[in-house]
């Protein structure tokens, strides 16, 4: 077995979707990026492929390639399983935490929970998502952004 930690942040804009776990959440503003800009899948996306020693998002999905425009995070977050599978890895499972000072998480959190879950073929259970603030400190705290944290514990197949 094998753990990875990953970590992801967005600064908040207007005219953006704010998708946040595969989950698309009624907002003014939305996170700003190449991608829909899924922060929480993004550092779960970051902590399987360090758990497997494989670099890191950016060097799998980079922000130059025209045809990552928009990507739904969610599917890159199949397409990581599937290069985890290639080098005999699966995920076991996922312990993220969100930190946002806005908006609420809880009415998300178990949709967020089931996406992550299945595009990893696990079962939700295996999933953990926290959300916190960051007490009015700094760019998060003055929600300015969105960041995500995660840890993922892989096994051989």
């Amino acid at each position: 077995m094998r753990v990875g930690i990953g970590y992801d942040a967005h600064r908040l804009v207007p005219g953006r979707p704010l998708v946040l776990g595969g989950v698309t959440i009624p907002s003014e503003v939305g996170l700003e990026g190449h991608s829909d800009a899924d922060v929480l899948t993004h550092a779960v996306m970051d902590a399987l492929l360090g758990a497997a020693g494989l670099r890191d998002i950016g060097h799998h999905f980079p922000d130059t390639d025209p045809a990552l425009a928009g990507a739904y995070s969610l599917g890159l977050l199949a397409r990581v399983r599937g290069l985890l599978q290639e080098q005999g890895w699966r995920p076991v499972n996922i312990d993220a935490t969100l930190i946002a000072e806005r908006p609420r998480i809880a009415p998300y959190r178990e949709a967020m929970r089931n996406h992550l879950a299945q595009a990893l073929g696990l079962a939700p259970g295996d999933v953990s998502l926290k959300a916190t603030t960051n007490e009015g400190l700094g760019a998060l705290g003055r929600g300015e952004g969105i960041a995500a944290i995660a840890v993922a514990l892989i096994a051989r197949v």
